[in-house]
């Protein structure tokens, strides 16, 4: 079987969330499965350093699909070119885009439908299509792959989607997050956090990562507790970032913030591994993959109790109105003030983080795969 697979988010030191499920699931499939061949299409020039199985062809297709118009070229008419050109039997798509062009069936994974829900937190041109556009690839698409079952339930009410044509694939923490050595955690604190403890919270810059409400809770929880606890974010700056900039101009407690920007995984992996609390309080999220990456790091989670996150945190966390700061704040102030609580919660999280895994997310990912070849 050719399995063609749109890999372009796959760039070079800006990993984000398509990025490494593209990476982890489809590298793992193709070093399980080498009597198949596996076509990866990239809209820029790849990573040359990567070493890729022997039975993965890289192919560039450019120009860069990075807007709305390149959108409909690359997906409608690259994409088809290439199908043809390659022979393959099923083109997969990791990033909620698909093909309306191809007669080669299609895997479609779409992660969630914030477009929907917050519709402000993107731009206008990438909402308005978004909204013309995703009903059209959830039909076209053979199998639809999802990342959770708030978001599988959400697809079928939002479009009413049969449910049969929907896998759950889940989502899952790379292996490198791991626990580190009470000595390793000192290293830690003294190189970004001048040797104090420190909540940490993963993710882009984004609004509807709600950094604005998570530094107005930080600065109610330092009114509060009047220690040296510091507040760490690790994250690029991606769009619409400007008020969290402005905010830290002026922000009392700023000498206890610190902007890291985007961090290779490496050095990400131990950040987690050395705070004393993930602090994820996002508006909304398709899985939520920070949540399970701290649990496997034995660090405990406060995060939102909206969209995937309950169902992917289980008991294992503390959960908050995203809305609202002092709920974040009381959140933050008993997980410092109770240390038993706080075992608690590392040692649920040991129970909830091995119930997912690549391995597992890229089998459900082979069974659509065999799904959409088989119709």
């Amino acid at each position: 079987m050719r399995i063609a697979v749109n890999t372009r988010f796959l760039v070079p030191a800006q990993l984000e969330g398509y990025g490494y499920f593209t990476r982890e699931v489809f590298f793992l499939l193709a070093n399980n499965h080498p009597e198949h061949h596996f076509i990866f299409f990239f809209d820029r020039p790849f990573d040359t350093s990567v070493e890729f199985s022997k039975n993965v062809t890289p192919v560039v297709l450019p120009p860069k699909a990075r807007h709305a118009l390149s959108f409909r070229w690359w997906f409608d008419v690259k994409i088809p070119l290439a199908l043809k050109k390659y022979k393959a039997d099923v083109f997969v798509s990791p990033d909620g885009f698909c093909s309306l062009i191809t007669r080669v069936p299609q895997v479609l994974v779409v992660h969630d439908l914030a477009f929907i829900h917050h519709p402000k937190f993107i731009s206008t041109l990438h909402r308005i299509f978004y909204q013309r556009y995703t009903p059209l690839f959830l039909k076209k698409a053979a199998v639809i792959a999802t990342v959770s079952e708030f978001s599988k339930s959400d697809i079928m009410e939002q479009y009413h989607v049969d449910e049969g044509k929907i896998i759950n694939v889940s989502s899952a923490a790379k292996s490198i997050f791991q626990p580190v050595t009470w000595e390793e955690k000192e290293v830690i604190k003294a190189t970004y956090a001048d040797g104090c403890e420190y909540f940490i919270f993963v993710g882009g810059i984004h609004p509807r990562k709600n950094l604005l409400n998570l530094l107005k809770a930080f600065s109610l929880f330092k009114k509060r507790q009047r220690s040296n606890m510091k507040l760490l974010i690790a994250g690029r700056l991606a769009w619409d970032y400007e008020q969290v900039v402005e905010k830290m101009e002026t922000y009392k407690y700023r000498q206890d913030v610190k902007l890291l920007g985007y961090l290779e995984e490496a050095a990400l992996a131990k950040l987690v591994a050395g705070s004393y609390a993930l602090v994820f309080p996002s508006y909304f999220e398709g899985f939520g993959v920070p949540i399970l990456e701290a649990m496997q790091c034995n660090v405990p989670v406060i995060t939102s109790g909206t969209s995937s996150m309950p169902e992917i945190g289980e008991e294992a966390a503390l959960y908050a109105d995203p809305t609202d700061p002092a709920d974040i704040a009381d959140q933050m102030k008993r997980i410092f003030t109770n240390e038993n609580l706080r075992s608690q919660l590392i040692e649920k999280g040991k129970v909830v983080a091995p119930k997912y895994s690549w391995l597992r997310t890229s089998e459900r990912i082979w069974q659509a795969i065999q799904q959409a070849v088989s119709k």
